[in-house]
Formats: structure tokens, C-alpha cells, sequence
């Protein structure tokens, strides 16, 4: 039986998804109960899209690899949300054909721009597919994070290039085309016309602990992340940065 609309909850918090999920609670909040239109770019096997289908809205998810969107049909079946959850096969590359203009009401970008061939004409499809007052969650690779993390486990040299590369790049063999800093990934939005509203470090220390203290302290860690999150420097030397930003116009009645 298809899963009638509640008040959305979200799944578990986690130090790794807690954040992300505080803010996008925040705009379900602040649309009240209307049922929203949400694109998810890269959403593979429904992580963010099954939970937001279950609070009652509309959830097309774009990736391009077919297993993935096979999990998430299923997964969104057995949470009864199948018929609020839609699944395209595409990648970033090619979004701007796969959705309409100005359809969306919430657009989800996790961890694409990094791998995509050209970030700014995804994200300029993005922001074209949002209505006036629409809102984006974009989540991306951070450079700093990336720079500390090779130098503590002894690859100096790939650290010093992926600290001067102007993609953020350690060179050919890395696995990511790029990663961000504030400041960048900031630019990136605003030039295709959005306006970014927060900026959120997301795993500030839970790549950097040892196993045994996050894992024995799970709810200290977690209330630690959110602490941080959005406090300079600790921001900054995040795995990844969150940037939360609005198409500007008024928000639908």
C-alpha cells in the first residue's frame, strides 16, 4: 500500500548525515504541507530520496548506473513509497535534458560536481530546473580535508599538488576530477544565479578518529559534528561541504 504523507522524520542521524539532514528538515519545516517536487542528481540507491518520498513528496532520482537505480526501486517498494519515486537512468552531464525548467522545488547534488566533466553547466541545470524560491542542497569534496589527510599518511608529494592544483586534483590517478573550498564551490553557485544561505562541514572529524573513540562514543561524536558544522576553521577542514542555496523569487503559496 503506497505510504500516505506524515511528518518527515528522516532516518537515523549519523555523523556523517547528520548535518545534511538538520538543514534539509529546516526547508521541509519552513514549506509547511505542501508536498514538494525533489530532484536527486547522483541519488543511487535512495539514501536521501526513500526518506523523502516517505514524508509524502515526489522524489525523481538521476544516476547513471542502472544497479543502483534497480536498489532504489526496490527499496522504495518495500517502504511502500514506489509510486513517489521515479527513477532516470542519466548522469550530471546530460541533466539538462532530462528535466524540465523550473519543475523542482528541491534539488539534491551530492558528491556529482566532483566527477561530472564540467561542473558549471550541471549546476546551471540545476538551477534551471528549480522554480523562483526553490532550494538546492549541494554536497562536495574538500580540498583541505584532502590536503591533511594524504600528508598524515605520509603521500607528501600528492598532498603539496592537490594543495596548488586548481581543481583540487592530486593528479591522474586520482579517483575525483576536483574538490572544493568555501569560497569556490560558493562562486560555482552563485554564478549560475543561486544564492547560497549556508555552508556546513560534514565529516569534520569522523574521517580523522580512530575507529575504537567514534565507534565507542557515537553520540558524543555526533553532537561534536553538529557543533562544528558551521563554525570556521572546522568547517573548512571538513571531508565535505555542504552549501545549502535558493533560486531567488518568492516561495510558492
Amino acid at each position: 500500500m503506497e505510504q500516505t504523507r506524515g511528518r518527515f522524520t528522516g532516518p537515523p542521524l549519523t555523523p556523517r548525515t547528520a548535518v545534511i539532514w538538520s538543514v534539509l528538515q529546516a526547508e521541509l519545516d519552513r514549506r509547511g504541507d505542501a508536498e514538494l517536487t525533489v530532484l536527486d542528481v547522483g541519488g543511487g540507491t535512495g539514501g536521501f530520496a526513500v526518506p523523502l518520498a516517505h514524508a509524502g513528496h515526489r522524489v525523481t532520482v538521476v544516476d547513471a548506473s542502472p544497479d543502483a537505480l534497480a536498489a532504489l526501486t526496490r527499496r522504495a517498494a518495500e517502504a511502500g513509497v514506489g509510486g513517489r519515486v521515479h527513477a532516470v537512468q542519466g548522469d550530471g552531464d546530460a541533466l539538462a535534458d532530462l528535466v524540465e525548467p523550473a519543475s523542482v522545488d528541491l534539488v539534491l547534488c551530492h558528491a556529482v560536481l566532483e566527477v561530472v566533466d564540467d561542473p558549471a553547466p550541471v549546476v546551471t541545470a540545476l538551477a534551471a530546473a528549480l522554480r523562483p524560491g526553490g532550494a538546492a542542497s549541494v554536497l562536495v569534496a574538500g580540498r583541505a580535508a584532502a590536503v591533511l589527510g594524504r600528508a598524515m599518511n605520509g603521500h607528501l608529494a600528492a598532498a603539496a599538488t592537490l594543495a596548488v592544483d586548481p581543481s583540487g586534483s592530486a593528479g591522474p590517478r586520482d579517483t575525483l576530477r576536483r574538490r572544493y573550498d568555501a569560497d569556490g564551490a560558493t562562486a560555482l553557485l552563485r554564478a549560475a544565479g543561486l544564492a547560497v544561505e549556508e555552508i556546513h562541514g560534514v565529516r569534520v572529524l569522523a574521517d580523522l578518529l580512530p575507529a575504537a573513540v567514534a565507534d565507542g562514543q557515537p553520540a558524543a561524536l555526533l553532537e561534536l559534528e553538529r557543533a562544528l558544522a558551521a563554525q570556521p576553521p572546522y568547517r573548512d577542514l571538513a571531508a565535505q561541504l555542504h552549501l545549502f542555496a535558493r533560486r531567488p523569487g518568492p516561495l510558492p503559496a
